[in-house]
C-alpha cells in the first residue's frame, strides 16, 4: 500500500490507495470486504467522485464483494449477496448473467437452512436470511434462466414453513434497514413470491396458497413502521398488482417525490424518525448526528427510489426522474461506488453495496447506462471463490 497525505483547509487526512484508488481513512482502515488477493477498502464520505460514471467499475465492486462475503461470512445476509442476488440477475440482458457460483451458494445455504430445527429457523437472522435465499433465487428463475427452478420450489415452501400466523416473519428488530421490522421481511417475501416463474399458479389449490394470502393481507392491512416501509410497499405492489388500490398507489408515489431534496437525490433519513428504525436501538446514534435536520442525498435511497417509481409507471423523462439521475451520475465515487452512511455503525458501511446495486438498476431502468466497452468488465471467472 501506497501512503499520501491529502490536506484540506484545516483538517490534514492521512488516507491509505486501495481498490481503484478508493481513499481510506487512517483512523479506520479495516477493509469493506477482502478474500484472497483482493482488498476493498473501507467506504468514506472523503473518497473523491469520479467526473464520468463507470457502471464497469460498480459491477465489479459488486462481483468481489459478494465473493468476498461468500468465501469469509459463509452466510446469506440482506446487505450483499442477498442485494447481490435480487438486483444483479435484472441487469444480465445488459451486462451478461451473474455469476453461476454465488447462486450455488444460496443453493448450498437452502440445504443448509432445511437442514435446521424448526426452533433454530425462528431464531435471530435466519427467517430474513431463508426469505433472501427464496427471493435470489426466485431473481434468477426469472431474468436468468427464464423458467421455476426446484431449488426455488424448495425455498419458497421453506419460507411459508416458517410464516407466521399474522402473515409476515421474525425479525431481530436490528440493523436498519434491512434485518430491522417484520414489515420489511413480509414485502421481500412477497417480491420473492411475485418473481419465481409461474409458483402461484402451482399452488393455487394448496395450503401454502393460504399462507400465500395471510401474507397479502398482512400488507394490505398492516400501517408500515415509516415511510421507508410504504416505499417496499410501493415496490411490491408493482410486482403484485391487485396488491393495493390505485389510489394508495398514488399516495405512495406522491409521497416518495415529497422526499426528493433539491439536488435531485433522496436521503435514507428522511423516511423514518430516528426511533422508528427497528426497536428505536438506533436512535440515539442517528440523532446526534449534525446532519440530523437536513441529510445529504445518498446512494442507496437516490437508487431506490429511481427503481421504485420506474416499475410503478413513472416515464424516465419525467424532469424529477431526471434530476435524480444527474445526481447519480455526477455522484459516483473513485471505486465505483456510491457513498451512503451506515444507519448502524461507522465502521462498514455495508449499505454502499445496495447504494452501488440499487443505481446501477437505477440507470438501466432509464436508459440512462453511459456507452462504455462491457467486455472492460472484470471477467468474473477471474474472481477468487470460496
Amino acid at each position: 500500500m501506497k501512503w499520501r497525505s491529502s490536506i484540506a483547509i484545516a483538517v490534514t487526512i492521512l488516507i491509505v490507495i486501495g481498490f481503484n484508488g478508493l481513499p481510506v481513512s487512517a483512523a479506520d482502515p479495516s477493509p469493506q470486504y477482502e478474500l484472497g488477493d483482493f482488498t476493498i477498502p473501507a467506504a468514506t464520505a472523503e473518497e473523491p467522485k469520479r467526473n464520468s460514471v463507470s457502471v464497469p467499475l460498480a459491477l465489479d465492486y459488486l462481483e468481489k464483494g459478494t465473493q468476498a462475503w461468500n468465501g469469509q461470512k459463509k452466510c446469506v445476509t440482506c446487505h450483499t449477496n442477498g442485494i447481490y442476488m435480487t438486483i444483479r440477475p435484472a441487469l444480465s440482458d445488459t451486462f451478461g448473467k451473474p455469476t453461476e457460483s454465488v447462486r450455488q451458494f444460496f443453493v448450498e445455504t437452502l440445504d443448509r437452512l432445511e437442514g435446521l430445527e424448526l426452533k433454530k429457523l425462528l431464531q435471530a437472522t435466519q427467517p430474513a436470511q431463508v426469505i433472501y435465499t427464496a427471493a435470489g433465487l426466485a431473481e434468477w428463475d426469472k431474468h436468468v434462466t427464464k423458467q421455476l427452478s426446484p431449488e426455488t420450489e424448495r425455498a419458497l415452501t421453506l419460507m411459508f414453513s416458517i410464516q407466521r400466523e399474522s402473515g409476515t416473519w421474525g425479525t431481530l428488530d436490528c440493523w436498519p434497514p434491512y434485518e430491522s421490522d417484520a414489515f420489511h421481511e413480509a414485502t421481500m417475501a412477497a417480491m420473492a413470491v411475485a418473481a419465481a416463474p409461474g409458483w402461484l399458479a402451482k399452488i393455487a389449490d394448496t395450503a401454502v396458497a393460504t399462507r400465500v394470502a395471510q401474507l397479502m393481507q398482512y400488507l394490505r392491512t398492516e400501517i408500515p413502521p415509516h415511510d421507508y416501509g410504504r416505499v417496499l410497499l410501493l415496490w411490491a405492489s408493482s410486482r403484485i398488482p391487485d396488491l393495493i388500490d390505485q389510489e394508495r398507489k398514488s399516495e405512495l408515489l406522491e409521497l416518495i417525490f415529497k422526499h426528493q431534496r433539491d439536488d435531485g437525490g433522496w436521503s435514507i433519513r428522511t423516511f423514518a424518525d430516528p426511533d422508528a428504525w427497528g426497536n428505536g436501538n438506533r436512535a440515539a446514534r442517528l440523532n446526534a448526528e449534525p446532519e440530523l435536520g437536513n441529510p445529504p442525498s445518498d446512494g442507496h435511497q437516490t437508487g431506490l427510489a429511481i427503481v421504485v417509481l420506474r416499475e410503478a409507471g413513472v416515464e424516465a423523462k419525467d424532469p424529477r426522474i431526471q434530476k435524480a439521475v444527474a445526481w447519480l451520475k455526477s455522484n459516483q465515487r473513485a471505486s465505483g461506488r456510491w457513498w451512503t452512511k451506515s444507519l448502524n455503525t461507522d465502521s462498514w458501511h455495508y449499505i454502499t453495496y445496495s447504494g452501488t446495486a440499487f443505481p446501477v438498476l437505477a440507470l438501466s431502468l432509464c436508459d440512462a447506462i453511459p456507452v462504455e466497452t462491457v467486455t472492460s468488465l472484470t471477467d468474473p471467472r477471474s474472481l477468487p471463490r470460496q
